[in-house]
Formats: C-alpha cells, sequence, structure tokens
C-alpha cells in the first residue's frame, strides 16, 4: 500500500538527523560534481540507498531525483534495496575466470537458492560479481562481509555458506 505524503515528509525530515547522511551531505554539499561521493558514503555505510536517503538528497544537494536514479540504476556498485547479511562478491576479473570462477558463482547461485544481484528471501545472503579484488594469485577468490576465500572450487562453496549460517545463526538482526 503506498505511504501518504504526510508520512512520506516525516520519513525524509527524519533522514536529515541521521549521522551518516548528515555528515555525507555536510562533507559534500559544496562541492561540485559530488553526487556519487554521497551515494558512495551512503552505500558503505547502510549496505543501500533507501528511496526516503534519495528523496532528501534531492533535496538538500539541489540535484533532480531523476539524476540521483540515474546514477544509482547506472553504477551496478549501488543497491536500491537492503543486501542480505552476508555480501557473497565472486571475482570475475580475468585470472579468477580463466580459473573457474564461474562454477564458483553457479554453485553458489545453487547453495544459497538465488541469482546473482539478488538476496535471499531469508535475506541472509547477497551474491554479486565483482571485478579484478587484486587477488589473482589466490584465483579464483570470493569476499563474504571482508573475509577472502582464495583457490576455490565448486567444492568449497558449501562449506562457505554453511560457515556464514553458523555465524549468524545467533544472531537475530
Amino acid at each position: 500500500m503506498p505511504e501518504n505524503s504526510a508520512s512520506m515528509t516525516e520519513k525524509i525530515q527524519k533522514i536529515g538527523s541521521e549521522p551518516d547522511v548528515a555528515a555525507a551531505v555536510r562533507k559534500w554539499r559544496k562541492k561540485r560534481g559530488s553526487l556519487i561521493m554521497v551515494l558512495h558514503e551512503i552505500q558503505n555505510s547502510r549496505g543501500y540507498v533507501p528511496r526516503e536517503v534519495a528523496l532528501y538528497l534531492s533535496r538538500e544537494l539541489g540535484t533532480p531525483l531523476a539524476s540521483i536514479y540515474e546514477a544509482l540504476t547506472f553504477y551496478h556498485y549501488f543497491k536500491l534495496e537492503p543486501p542480505g547479511k552476508a555480501v557473497i562478491s565472486v571475482c570475475t576479473g580475468t585470472a579468477c575466470y580463466l580459473k573457474g570462477s564461474q562454477a564458483v558463482v553457479d554453485e553458489f547461485s545453487r547453495e544459497i537458492g538465488a541469482a546473482v544481484g539478488a538476496s535471499t528471501e531469508d535475506k541472509m545472503f547477497h551474491l554479486q560479481c565483482v571485478r579484478c579484488v587484486g587477488c589473482c594469485g589466490l584465483a579464483p577468490v570470493a569476499i563474504v562481509n571482508g573475509k577472502t576465500y582464495g583457490r576455490l572450487t565448486p567444492a568449497d562453496v558449501k562449506k562457505i555458506v554453511q560457515e556464514w549460517r553458523d555465524h549468524f545463526k545467533d544472531d537475530p538482526a
């Protein structure tokens, strides 16, 4: 059900008092061409850029909402929906690809039940492909929430997924 405009206005006003958004706007407001930098800061702190934040940024930066969504949808880095708790980033750069990263991607997708670029229904996992992560000597590589796994085979995937399920089983948030 769509939100009424008073409710949305209230949400947008609250956004300005949230520390990550307020700091990003203060830092970049007067710098020309800074939209991408503001969006990066929001993405880094929240894991995605919520609609209310985009609306707030449009108002505060004097940037048309269409321009903000143009950037958000053009660059694969930005997400419009919250990702899963464990973000699985499989490198598909040249070295990883040549060493079999596509089979690793396919196995992660099968094991968690989500396509590349999507999160599982329970929001436990988010699967994404990324370009070179700078670990070519460990190809193929996956990074899950900052932890690097190298020299992967499809057989390694089940153990990695289980490790993260165990990690979050006692963490309901």
